[in-house]
């Protein structure tokens, strides 16, 4: 609705799903109301209609309620013009090439007509209409699948017919080098100060990655899916997008920039499996996008660094002290919680103040840890010990001696 509202455009709602147990259309509608969009049913402006795109029911009237929108609207194009239109859609086809579904939006579109879409262009072989059956022409506001482009443009993209081949090829040229100019500032993004001051601190890291896929709507979603991914210190760059099988060229692009390939709904070629294996390039091949997605973040989560995180194992107080010559002092201590062994850090408090260490950063930890006379690896709960701390003797009676552990938390993007 903001989209709508931003660009300016009429509104007709269309309230889907009301062949489902529960369907409550006129709850809808009252949200409608509560945003300031009052449909006719409730005395307003805005056209609106209950359907099923399940059942195909009540699906005549609403296009006959857009029809009327636009009769009023006065929305009218010209047939006879040459055609522009934009791009819903284009493929690698195995056996077709690569096939484009085009809206016309103003003039028509013919078989042979000379078209650019994007940084593509061609002459138009051959025209489907959305029933799959072979149409010679193409007014305003009707969908079709054409052959003929030379690539695959992306979705949205404008498409405008063109006198001759020449014109169009020229203007496609000018758009690829635009584009891949645009690709290399858009890599860039990152400033060489900036990646200096990070690599200074130690916390930044890429991930570079190259998806292919079987439809340009597919390929768009999951690399800003992958590219959103993105945080502080872990940047995720597409560094190549594209439609078509994957070839040799991705995979030296990949062993050039240290990157992954991710496939969706595509297969690399025996050469670029080859070549991949040679130049040790990672291809992940996927047919779920989000199956894509969680492996990414799941290798993003890799990259963070690690988080250090104390936990107490033990509460050791100390009973008696005593001062023996070439070894300091021992305290004779009794295991109140947990358990103590050699490779423990420690802390010595005293009336609920760490005594030692003292230094930010510092670690103590146990010079001998005994059992009666016979040096001990661990005491637990309720047993007494014998301990010396390294490089310390002020122990007194009293003293509480706790007992940790560092342990590594693995991050996540969560």
């Amino acid at each position: 609705i903001s989209h709508a509202q931003a660009a300016g455009v009429p509104m007709v709602f269309a309230i889907n799903k009301v062949d489902e147990p529960g369907a409550d259309p006129e709850r809808i509608k009252q949200e409608l109301a509560s945003l300031n969009f009052l449909v006719e049913d409730w005395g307003g402006t805005y056209q609106s209609q209950d359907i099923s795109a399940k059942t195909g029911s009540n699906i005549d009237q609403l296009l006959e309620k857009i029809i009327l929108e636009a009769e009023l609207l006065e929305l009218k194009a010209n047939p006879e013009r040459k055609s522009v239109g934009a791009v819903i859609e284009a493929s690698l086809d195995r056996g077709r090439g690569y096939v484009t579904k085009l809206l016309v939006q103003n003039g028509s579109l013919d078989i042979g007509d000379i078209i650019v879409a994007g940084e593509y262009s061609g002459k138009v072989k051959a025209m489907f209409n959305e029933r799959g059956k072979k149409v010679k022409s193409a007014g305003p506001s009707t969908p079709v699948l054409i052959l003929g482009l030379d690539g695959a443009p992306q979705a949205g993209e404008k498409f405008k017919e063109f006198d001759n081949e020449q014109d169009a090829r020229r203007l496609a040229t000018q758009r690829s080098q635009i584009n891949r100019e645009q690709t290399v500032r858009a890599n860039k993004r990152i400033s060489l100060d900036e990646i200096g001051r990070r690599l200074a601190l130690g916390t930044f890291k890429e991930l570079n990655l190259i998806v292919k896929g079987d439809v340009d709507g597919s390929v768009e979603a999951l690399s800003d899916s992958l590219i959103k991914l993105s945080i502080e210190t872990v940047q995720v760059n597409v560094i190549h997008k594209a439609v078509g099988q994957i070839a040799e060229s991705d995979v030296l692009l990949a062993s050039a920039s240290d990157a992954i390939i991710i496939g969706f709904q595509v297969r690399p070629s025996l050469g670029a499996r080859n070549l991949a294996e040679k130049e040790g390039v990672q291809i992940k091949l996927y047919s779920i996008i989000y199956e894509a997605i969680d492996e990414v973040k799941s290798a993003m989560e890799g990259l963070l660094e690690p988080t250090k995180e104390e936990r107490i194992v033990g509460q050791v107080e100390v009973r008696e002290t005593y001062k023996i010559s070439k070894i300091g002092t021992v305290a004779g201590c009794y295991v109140v919680e947990g358990k103590v062994s050699r490779n423990h850090n420690i802390r010595l408090i005293r009336d609920g103040i760490v005594v030692y260490p003292t230094k930010a950063g510092s670690k103590a930890e146990l010079s001998s840890l005994k059992r009666f006379k016979d040096d001990a690896k661990e005491v637990k709960s309720g047993l007494e010990c014998g301990i010396t701390i390294k490089n310390f003797n002020d122990i007194k009676v009293g003293d509480m001696i706790e007992v940790y552990e560092i342990e590594m938390i693995k991050q996540t993007l969560e």
